[in-house]
């Protein structure tokens, strides 16, 4: 680690972040907790669809409390930094955007890319920490011979958060810290108990902050009820990969690419939606073998362990968050475009998500699918 002062860490309250501001206490370093307020759990409560009350999700109420009694317990000075008009302007609008148009985003991603470590390091450095520290699990180091900083998978692969950490740039990473990159998450609990953390069995929060329990439709109407906006009307046909019209739908946010229930249309063999075409409100549906693609395209693209990318690659890439990374080739097809070539078929490669790309363990860099 390098040999920093004060180092600020995100305390989001859950028992990762928990950890490293103890472990990090432990070590001898200046401490400083920051929470960002980035969403009101009860802006929308009450809209049709919406429960009165959100609780025990990230980002909530809730987290703030056990953050700033987790930063008490600690002995160390904590701020709540609020973000939520630029939250709601880089991430939230972003997200509904998305989901009108027939995409399918990653508001996870964003928030990284646009809050996280943005504007945390901005925050870090007026208070006087020389670095950010969160409870992501991956791993930051200097490459020598590349003179660059490298963004790593963890060491426990089944909790790598580096899908979600592509769009770190040069000058973020060198003042990042990922203390719990080397760890398990069982370890981290265990952690947790010998200093005496009373959220080290707090369960982890899988959800959108500010998308109770996963429903992204009743998320919509009600955001744009709240904003005096009404739904945009995008019903239009369903259509076969051939063109011919098999039956209408009601809009195309209510779809994503391999969605197979809710299509309205009976066949006597499965359909899935392979494509969704905003423009012409249609939604393609086909039978599973023509979900599968070699090539996607990716657009603003943030490279990490190259500068730049002078020749056709050999990568793994991932296409999703739990998508297991594929061989492929990527090459640069514009100034801020890559094709990439998967050795073999990919199911369900959908616009809107992020492709990652690997070089073993190392992040090359990744953009947004189109």
């Amino acid at each position: 680690m390098p040999d920093f002062q004060t180092i600020a860490v995100a305390m989001s309250g859950g028992v990762d972040s928990s950890t490293v501001a103890a472990m990090l206490r432990a070590e001898g370093h200046q401490v400083i907790g920051l929470t960002m307020q980035l969403w009101n759990q009860r802006r929308l409560a009450g809209h049709p669809g919406m429960p009165e009350a959100v609780q025990g999700r990230c980002c909530s109420l809730d987290d703030v409390y056990d953050a700033r009694r987790v930063a008490e317990t600690l002995g160390v000075p904590y701020y709540v930094v609020n973000h939520e008009e630029r939250f709601e302007r880089d991430v939230v609008r972003p997200f509904v955007e998305e989901y009108l148009s027939g995409r399918t985003p990653i508001p996870c991603s964003l928030c990284n890319n646009h809050l996280k470590f943005d504007q945390l390091l901005i925050v870090a450095k007026q208070i006087g920490a020389d670095a950010l520290a969160t409870g992501h699990y991956a791993r930051v180091e200097f490459d020598e011979p590349r003179g660059r900083w490298l963004l790593k998978r963890a060491a426990d692969l089944s909790k790598d958060q580096t899908y979600f950490l592509f769009g770190l740039t040069q000058e973020q990473l060198s003042r990042t810290l990922f203390p719990l990159g080397e760890m398990t998450k069982p370890e981290v609990r265990e952690l947790a108990r010998g200093y005496g953390l009373a959220l080290a069995e707090k369960p982890d929060s899988q959800e959108i902050c500010f998308v109770p329990g996963g429903d992204y439709k009743n998320f919509l109407d009600a955001y744009l009820a709240e904003s005096g906006e009404s739904l945009p009307d995008t019903a239009g046909e369903l259509v076969t990969t051939d063109g011919e019209v098999v039956g209408e739908h009601h809009g195309i946010h209510n779809f994503t690419v391999g969605q197979r229930k809710g299509l309205g249309v009976a066949t006597g063999s499965p359909l899935y939606v392979i494509q969704i075409k905003g423009d012409a409100r249609q939604v393609v549906v086909g039978d599973q073998d023509q979900l599968y693609s070699r090539t996607l395209r990716a657009r603003r693209i943030n490279l990490i362990s190259v500068d730049e990318l002078r020749e056709a690659m050999r990568v793994a890439v991932k296409i999703r968050h739990r998508h297991e990374a594929a061989p492929a080739i990527i090459e640069r097809t514009g100034d801020d475009e890559m094709l990439v070539t998967f050795d073999e078929p990919q199911r369900a490669i959908t616009p809107g998500q992020a492709a990652v790309f690997y070089d073993g363990d190392v992040v090359v860099g990744g953009g947004w699918i189109v």
